[in-house]
Parts: structure tokens; sequence; C-alpha cells
């Protein structure tokens, strides 16, 4: 007989639901988030290896998968926006309601955004990223806050450089006569060097934890404006190319395509989704950048798209650009080529014709 259970998974319990194939109650309750707890569970209601578990996508979900698995039981974890979506009553939730709607979804099959469960491995470098983001995201937050009291006294133009170590050395001595402003200023740039000190410690970590895909990331770093964060950072969201149908399904994923609003007559695209990796999609964004050298083989799309519709569309234009290709890179096990990009290398001139300028002071 197959069972089917629903778990609504919290930090120091979770509620659940168990069902037969007819959709017959057979165990509800709550139990503890731990592996004893699980084991316990399975134990009860002596729950044969293969048995289904839907769970909803969070914080916990992946370790409850991971016990789950252990267990030998075959974890679904399910996209919480879908889970939202199908609940039949919205203005009754309750937690056993939660564990039924997914435990009742999951025998009938009518979920249909079902979240991979990533390996260890990967997992592993995900944190590692997340981690390093944060901490960069520190440094950003502390030149910010220098930058703002160097311009309510009136020194603005001595906040440069203060992306590197000797800048905040240089302003540091600057501020010799302003003893107030100069103590102030210590206590960030003692935070910046505490996070920087963070930031290269990871990305120590990150090079040990990504040396076993090092020719993939060589692969995807020849794509220009690509460096080891943007590659190791796609690699890790995405990893498993077959899991996508096509590059569209990718971009899709990443959240880098536009909403789409269709009834009738009526088609409209408005914002991008947003869906997926926020970090991947930061990341692409930073990789378009460098479209904007007139250098780069993505500089004929930017321009283009710029001229259009300005420049914070021509950014995500080419960060979904850059998301396709390379998706078919990490697919094909191919190195960047010119040539599958739809653009010519040259010595390109162009000439306008002005009928009008302004006249010189002289004449």
């Amino acid at each position: 007989m197959q069972l089917y259970v629903g778990l609504d998974v919290h930090s120091k319990s979770s509620v659940f639901v168990i069902q037969d194939e007819s959709g017959k109650v057979l165990g509800e309750g709550k139990a503890p988030s731990t592996p004893a707890g699980l084991r316990g569970l399975r134990d009860r209601y002596h729950l044969p290896p293969g048995t289904a578990a839907a769970l909803e996508s969070g914080t916990n979900a992946f370790f409850v998968a991971d016990e789950l698995s252990a267990l030998e039981l075959s974890p679904r974890v399910i996209d919480a926006a879908e889970v939202r979506a199908r609940i039949t009553r919205p203005l009754q939730k309750s937690d056993r309601r939660d564990a039924f709607e997914l435990c009742d979804g999951l025998r009938r099959g009518i979920y249909r955004s079902e979240v991979w469960v990533p390996p260890p491995t990967v997992r592993r470098v995900r944190q590692l990223l997340s981690r390093r983001r944060h901490f960069v995201n520190l440094k950003t937050a502390q030149v910010n806050a220098v930058k703002r009291l160097l311009r309510e006294t009136g020194r603005a133009p001595l906040s440069r450089r203060l992306q590197v170590a000797s800048g905040w050395e240089k302003l540091i001595q600057a501020l010799a006569d302003q003893e107030a402003l100069q103590s102030l200023v210590r206590c960030h740039q003692a935070v910046w060097l505490a996070a920087a000190e963070q930031v290269k410690h990871l990305e120590t970590q990150l090079t040990e934890a990504t040396a076993p895909w090092q020719p993939e990331l060589d692969r995807l770093m020849t794509v220009p404006g690509v460096g080891r964060i943007v590659a190791t950072t796609f690699l890790a969201v995405v990893f498993d190319a077959r899991r996508f149908a096509t590059a569209k399904r990718v971009a899709s994923y990443t959240g880098l395509v536009p909403s789409t609003f269709q009834s009738g007559d009526r088609d409209r695209h408005g914002h991008i989704t947003g869906r997926g990796s926020s970090e991947l999609r930061s990341m692409l964004c930073e990789a378009a950048q460098h479209a904007q050298r007139i250098s780069s083989p993505l500089n004929p799309y930017y321009a283009r798209i710029k001229a259009r519709r300005g420049y914070r569309m021509a950014i995500v234009a080419v960060a979904h650009r850059l998301c396709r290709m390379l998706y078919a890179m990490l697919r094909d096990g191919t190195a960047f080529d010119l040539a599958q990009a739809g653009v010519e290398e040259g010595q390109f001139q162009k000439v306008s014709v002005r009928h009008y300028r302004l006249r010189s002071a002289l004449t």
C-alpha cells in the first residue's frame, strides 16, 4: 500500500499528516524537527522505504529533506508560492491544514514547481557565496557611511579610493586636524578591515570547495566580464544543465525574463519576474557592466538597447544574454566562441554628419 506524508516544517517541531492511496488519513500530529524525531515518525507508522513526503520550501527544508533521504524516504520540496496558490481555504490557515494540503496534493499529483535539492557540496559553495556577499555588503556600508560623514563636514573630495586599505590610511592622515571626525572614521575603518579579512578567508575556502569543478569554471570565465565569483555563482545555482530543457528555462529560473499579462487581445510585458536566486541576478548584472566598454563583444547589444530603452534596461538585457550563453557553454562543455555570439570583430568607424554646430566665440 502506497503512503503519502505531508510535513509543515518548523525549526522546533513539524506537523505531519499521513494518507493512503484512497485519501484516508492514517495519522496526524507533531514530531520534533530533529533526526531522532523524524526517525520516530517513520518507525511509529511503519513507513516503508520510498514513501513520498512533501514539505514546503523554507529555511529548514533542505535539512529535513536530507534526514528523510537518510531514512530511505522520498522527500519532495514544493515551492512555497505554489503551495499558497493551491490552498483551498486561504483564510483558514493552520499548520495542520498546511500539512494536509501538502499530503493531499502530493497524493493527487497536482504540484509542478518542485524545488531541486542540491547535493551537500553544492550547498556548501552556496553558503560560502552567501557569506561572502554579506561581508562585501558590510564593506560597502562602511564606505557609504564615511562618505556621508565627509559630506556633512564639507570634505567630500577626501572620500576617494576607499575600496583599498591604502585609501583609508590616506584619509586618516588627511583628517589629522579633525580628531573627532578622525576617531569616527577609524571605527568604520576597523569594521571595513575586519570584513575584508573575512572576504579573503571565504574566497580561499571557495577555491578549495570548487576545485573539482575547475575545468567548468575555466570555460565559463572565457566570457568577457565573467570572473571567478560570477562563474562560481552561476555553477552553484544551475549546476546540472540537464535540469533545464532550453536556455529560456534557465533565464526564467533566474528571474531575468519580463512578466507577462496576456488575455484576449491584450498582451503586455512588465518588469522582470525577479524569481530565483537574487545573488545570481546581481552577479550577472555586475558582469553585464563590462558591455559598456567598446572593446567588449557584447557592446553592440548594449549600445543598441541603451539608445532605445535606457541604461538599466540595457544592463538587464545583457545579463539575460549572459545567462543563456553561460548555460549553453555549461551544457555543451565549450568555451566562449565569438562566432556564436552573433558579432564580428574588426576596426569599424562610424561617421556622423551634422548640419549645424555652435558658432565659435572668435567669429
